[in-house]
């Protein structure tokens, strides 16, 4: 009887110190290394050209259609869809049309900010807009002479929205975004 008390106490004490300081962690995520850029400059379909990091992403046109292309990185699974319109006294339509693709977002979205970009050097007026929370897309954009040019791009990601895990790579993509806004011109 003394030897199946102490194997008792033995395994209590065993239990109880195997469980001791074991608190579950928080749930954390992989580290993503970004890579340095080098930007190079692409004319699409001949009347815009930018630059873009072509180290890291590749141009993607869609064939028999101008009018579309991506910017893809592979290595974030992220693609920047664009889209390219000439405007033929359809302005007002075309610019609405985009401003819904991204309002489509408030259902999800914390909030959606517009940030107006112009170069009236080179007849550029656009708009970055950032939509905040777990949507689909997280950035998309717009760029024109009002007249004759209209460009439109909007970044996804291949993966489950996930604001909290996809964030350091969507402020790494913007920077891209911002530097195509900037360096665009038409010919």
């Amino acid at each position: 009887m003394r030897s199946s008390t102490l194997l008792i106490l033995l395994s209590l004490t065993l239990i109880v110190a195997g469980c001791a300081n074991q608190t579950p962690k928080p749930r954390g995520y992989f580290r993503i290394a970004l890579a340095e850029k080098s930007y190079d400059t692409i004319r699409i379909n001949e009347p815009v050209a930018f630059e873009y990091p072509s180290n890291i992403a590749r141009v993607e046109r869609h064939r028999g259609n101008d009018e579309f292309f991506d910017i893809a990185y592979p290595a974030y699974n992220a693609r920047i869809y664009c889209s390219y319109k000439d405007i033929d006294g359809n302005f007002y339509t075309i610019s609405e049309d985009s401003r819904n693709f991204v309002y489509k977002h408030a259902i999800k979205a914390d909030a959606i900010s517009e940030q107006p970009f112009e170069n009236p050097d080179r007849r550029m007026y656009g708009i970055l807009y950032q939509i905040k929370g777990n949507t689909a897309s997280q950035v998309q954009f717009i760029l024109t002479d009002s007249v004759k040019h209209f460009l439109r791009g909007s970044l996804y990601f291949n993966n489950h929205p996930n604001k909290d895990s996809l964030s350091p790579v969507t402020d790494y993509i913007t920077e891209d975004i911002v530097r195509i806004m900037e360096s665009a011109e038409w010919k």
